[in-house]
């Protein structure tokens, strides 16, 4: 809102200059709105310093830049399963198949899977197919979703999409009708919803989690933010819960799920479950997802509708370039789903190769096929490697003067809290930044790590925070805690 004030207050004395026809002071406002940290300022800058270093500029003072701001792991030299990299090759080209040397470039059961998936793509991998996605593939994420939860999934409530953020997108555009159209998001939150709530013009309502109470969701919390909401006029659409969080890391309790669900019965609101880090869990409290806690409480939530999302780019696959994804809707009413259709039908069709890299997601090599082993051996190496770093990189934040990290539960992130001087704060305010965002970019300037501010994603007054991933490598997180570490101390004395 800020930024659109700041846009509308600028038409007046924005001259347009002659040979643009579109100029910052007639673009749509709700652009100028829209702000999306994880590729805002800091990694903008960033990149710059990349750019010099491939050019042998030796003035910086660092080597390489290491980008913790985002979760993409294969950019963190995270290996792609080999399995699926070799379906989707013969899907790319199936000439291969014909080859008769191809058994000893690839498995015959990648051979095989191969095959099946193509014989449900009459037009190949290069055609359009049904906007919702090819009707096979669907099949798979619902066969999926039935092993998952025992409970039945129905290919005709999927949609196959490029990725979680364009089907989290459709659900928003279908929801919002205007400004007095609320949807409730965490703070902290992933900024895709922040920035979609204001591209598509409604009203962002904040529920914040309990830090204290290792990023917990209240229910009376949740109760405040929408009658709070509903006493300003809006209508309240929509709840976004992500589970496991980001950037909070922290995984729902069933029994707070439950609550959850009840709360929605009562106010009759949508939820939109945010459940792409699904199988990034190393803590004792396992991932359950919403579809199964609302059919076991079965008739006391029978009214409420969910949208649940999941995605490739994320667990141990990290296909972030596949823009693979689905969402399953249920309990939603025929006439509105047909409305979903066609946003979806606007764009044709999500890409196949996201299609059909979520159908190895949902249906990997069993037990008895020749590439198991192997696939079960690089996702238990990958996610044991997670584990692992997450507990670390909690550890050596810990150990810094002033920072605060609650244990990574789940995803792919720690959001360390930080307590800053009042010198650092005063000189974040005369340099025009946020407290945070002046530490991250400071950090940026003298290490080369990429953090994303605490400012970026919401928080509660007076506090400050960051993102980083646990994405680094093991052979470099270790460096990367250290240059945090001898940063941050150098950062404190100079500004206490």
């Amino acid at each position: 809102m800020k930024a659109i004030r700041r846009f509308r207050s600028s038409l007046s004395r924005s001259p347009f200059r002659r040979g643009f026809t579109l100029q910052i002071a007639n673009i749509n406002p709700k652009v100028i709105g829209a702000e999306y940290a994880v590729r805002g300022e800091i990694v903008i800058k960033a990149e710059k310093y990349k750019q010099m270093i491939a050019k042998g500029d030796s003035k910086l003072p660092f080597s390489e830049v290491v980008s913790c701001n985002i979760g993409n792991p294969q950019e963190l030299e995270q290996k792609p399963i080999t399995f699926f990299r070799q379906v989707l090759a013969l899907c790319t080209l199936p000439s291969l198949m014909d080859d008769p040397n191809v058994h000893e470039m690839f498995s015959q059961d990648s051979i095989s899977k191969a095959k099946e998936i193509m014989k449900l793509i009459p037009g190949g991998s290069g055609a359009y197919s049904h906007s919702m996605g090819i009707p096979g593939l669907r099949k798979k994420v619902a066969d999926f979703i039935e092993r998952r939860d025992g409970y039945p999934s129905d290919p005709n409530k999927i949609f196959l999409t490029d990725g979680a953020s364009s089907a989290v997108q459709m659900c928003l555009q279908l929801c919002i009708r205007g400004a007095e159209d609320g949807v409730m998001v965490p703070i902290p939150q992933y900024p895709l919803y922040s920035a979609s709530i204001a591209l598509h013009g409604g009203t962002q309502v904040n529920y914040y989690l309990d830090e204290k109470n290792k990023w917990s969701s209240s229910i009376e919390e949740l109760r405040r933010s929408y009658n709070e909401a509903k006493s300003k006029g809006i209508q309240v659409r929509s709840l976004v819960i992500i589970n496991p969080g980001n950037p909070t890391g922290q995984c729902l309790e069933e029994a707070n799920m439950r609550e959850i669900l009840s709360f929605c019965q009562e106010t009759g609101i949508t939820l939109m479950a945010d459940e792409v880090y699904q199988t990034n869990i190393y803590a004792e409290t396992p991932f359950t997802s919403f579809k199964k806690v609302l059919c076991d409480m079965g008739e006391q939530v029978k009214d409420v509708t969910l949208v649940s999302f999941h995605s490739v780019s994320k667990g141990f696959l990290g296909e972030c370039g596949r823009r693979g994804g689905y969402m399953e809707v249920w309990n939603m009413n025929e006439e509105v789903q047909m409305q979903l259709y066609k946003l979806s039908s606007v764009t044709l069709c999500s890409n196949i190769d996201g299609q059909i890299m979520t159908s190895l997601m949902v249906d990997p090599p069993v037990e008895g096929q020749q590439s198991y082993e192997s696939y079960t051996k690089e996702k238990s190496d990958i996610l044991d490697s997670l584990k692992a770093r997450a507990l670390n990189l909690v550890e050596s934040l810990n150990a810094l003067e002033g920072v605060t990290c609650n244990a990574v539960e789940g995803a792919l992130y720690a959001f360390p809290s930080i307590k800053l001087p009042a010198k650092a704060v005063e000189a974040a305010k005369k340099a025009g930044k946020a407290p945070d965002a002046y530490y991250c970019l400071k950090l940026l300037d003298e290490t080369g790590v990429v953090v994303i501010p605490g400012s970026g994603f919401g928080q509660r007054e007076g506090t400050f925070h960051f993102r980083t991933t646990i994405l680094p490598p093991p052979d470099k997180i270790e460096a990367v805690t250290g240059r945090v570490a001898a940063f941050h101390k150098k950062f404190i004395e100079e500004h206490s």
